[in-house]
């Protein structure tokens, strides 16, 4: 039998997050984010070759930092140009979690106009998180109401 290009349990696009302490990302993400672990490949001394967790119903996978395959985290660069966005039962008790475990916030939570209760925080290791839970089924024509509102400044 042929060997499948997409192997079973993982998406098409996965995030692949360079973090320069990969044991305490793995522990934070947990506590702040209710990640499992699915697997580590230790190599000793705090560095991690490889590491997969699931946050709800998505797989993220994560390394510590290897300069020499110009794999570097945020710290290392002097930011992040991503955001990864996360649905959760509850962004309120969520970000107050992220935030205790060690997370700034960027953006504090608030209702947004498509339907979205959302709130933006840096982990511990220079990666930005929209937190969100959906709060409100928004149709087509109040979404652009909405919108055309929001840009004229009402």
């Amino acid at each position: 039998m042929p060997v499948k290009t997409q192997p079973d349990g993982y998406a098409s696009v996965t995030p692949y997050l360079i973090v320069d302490n990969a044991p305490a990302a793995l522990d934070f993400y947990a506590k702040a984010l209710g990640a499992v672990e699915r697997m580590r490949m230790d190599w000793g001394d705090g560095v991690i070759g490889h590491a997969e967790i699931r946050i709800g119903d998505s797989l993220v996978m994560l390394a510590s930092e290897f300069p020499k395959m110009n794999a570097l985290s945020p710290k290392s660069v002097g930011g992040t140009p991503v955001s990864l966005l996360v649905y959760v039962e509850d962004v309120d008790a969520t970000l107050a979690v992220a935030v205790r475990e060690g997370a700034e916030v960027v953006s504090p939570v608030e209702n947004q106009f498509y339907g979205d209760r959302t709130g933006r925080i840096r982990d511990p290791f220079g990666h930005e998180w929209t937190l969100a839970t959906h709060v409100e089924d928004v149709g087509p024509e109040e979404l652009e109401r909405r919108q055309r509102a929001m840009a004229a400044g009402s």
